[in-house]
């Protein structure tokens, strides 16, 4: 083991990790999210002027300007996740993600489509939050004040819900180049496998990103995706290569919330090519004991990203 059984080493591991997260959120996350509010700005005032301020919430509008649905959810109270309106309104996930992408249904009936978005505009007009728009109780045209205050409300609540998943690629993408390097100093080369290749086909010497494993479940076979692969120069006798998941977190909630999602990829892993076949978790950010703790009963071990170098003892 490298890490999972160096258990009076995880409560130091386990502040030094939060360090590097908390470093790299502070001098990464407030330029994201003011970059992030300033396209949020913009598409908030545009959706305003595209809905006559909001006096114009109905199938029509929707279907002339459908990217301004992200911006009515973050209108009410409370504001609509995705998920949510789709369920109050009894329409689809797909519908309501076509819309956002500014564009409408290739293939449904004109009738059915004016009846999902008769529903979506009702549900988002029955929980319009009055207190930010308070035009509409009065029926003036807003203040520019208000409008103003309005828009910065919305912005902030829009900018919320977009700037997460930003931080969390980026520092996804920041994991993998962290790998990229240390593996080219050691003059391993990156090289996506040709499609169809199994996992003891990989060429001594590679690694590739985000390679699809084809494992076993209920009886049929599935795809399941893998952060990091790497086949070393001289490779173990049964030809497997090293798989590797890389996990950040920015809070020690929801990282127990997901801890089972490895736990049940290992075990895929090993019941399609056997116990030879290792799972390794790379690891920045919020990982208490619990979740440690959890992760090593059930067969993984894991490499910290601040201490980047214990990725030798896996025999590169």
């Amino acid at each position: 083991m490298i890490n999972a059984d160096k258990v009076t080493q995880w409560k130091k591991d386990i502040q030094d990790s939060v360090d590097m997260y908390n470093d790299w959120f502070l001098k990464f996350a407030p330029d994201t999210y003011r970059e992030s509010r300033k396209k949020a700005t913009s598409e908030v005032r545009e959706a305003f002027n595209l809905t006559k301020d909001l006096r114009d919430i109905n199938p029509t509008a929707l279907k002339n300007f459908p990217k301004v649905l992200p911006t009515l959810r973050m209108c009410t109270s409370p504001p609509l996740a995705r998920d949510r309106l789709v369920g109050l309104a009894s329409t689809t996930k797909n519908l309501v993600g076509v819309l956002e992408e500014g564009k409408l249904p290739a293939r449904m009936k004109a009738s059915d489509l004016d009846n999902h978005l008769e529903r979506i505009c009702d549900t988002i007009l029955f929980l319009l939050d009055i207190d930010i728009f308070p035009w509409l109780v009065t029926e003036n045209p807003p203040e520019e004040n208000e409008r103003d205050r309005a828009a910065t409300i919305v912005a902030d609540r829009l900018t919320g819900a977009v700037a997460d998943p930003i931080i969390r690629n980026a520092q996804e993408e920041r994991q993998l180049k962290a790998i990229k390097a240390f593996l080219e100093e050691l003059e391993y080369q990156y090289e996506d496998p040709e499609p169809g290749t199994t996992p003891i086909e990989i060429k001594p010497g590679t690694f590739c990103f985000r390679y699809n494993v084809k494992v076993k479940q209920e009886e049929k076979d599935v795809n399941i995706p893998i952060d990091v692969v790497i086949q070393p120069k001289e490779p173990r006798d049964n030809l497997m290569p090293i798989f590797i998941e890389c996990k950040s977190a920015g809070d020690f909630t929801n990282t127990n919330k997901r801890r089972k999602e490895e736990a049940t990829k290992v075990r895929q892993l090993k019941d399609t090519y056997g116990e030879e076949a290792q799972l390794y978790l790379f690891l920045c950010g919020y990982f208490d004991a619990g979740y440690l703790g959890y992760e090593a009963a059930e067969g993984l071990d894991w490499i910290w990203e601040h201490r980047i170098e214990d990725m030798l003892q896996l025999g590169l």
